[in-house]
C-alpha cells in the first residue's frame, strides 16, 4: 500500500493524525496533513484505511490496497 495525500484538498481537521499518528502529521504553520510514511508496514494498514475513511475532505488516497 502507498499513501498519497492531496494537500490542496486537506481541511486540516487532523482526523488522520488521531487515527494513524505513525503515518500522518500536521504542519505547524497551517495544520495541513503530511505523510510521514508513504509505504507503511502491514501492521499499520488497518489504521491507514480508517484514516482515509474518516478524512472529511477525502484527501487521502490508498494505492495498491
Amino acid at each position: 500500500m502507498r499513501v498519497e495525500l492531496d494537500e490542496p484538498k486537506c481541511v486540516a481537521a487532523g482526523q488522520c493524525v488521531m487515527v494513524a499518528p505513525e503515518v500522518f502529521d500536521q504542519r505547524d504553520e497551517d495544520g495541513v496533513a503530511v505523510v510521514l510514511d508513504e509505504t507503511p508496514g502491514a501492521e499499520l494498514h488497518e489504521q491507514v484505511r480508517e484514516a482515509a475513511a474518516v478524512c472529511p475532505a477525502a484527501a487521502i488516497r490508498l494505492v495498491g490496497d
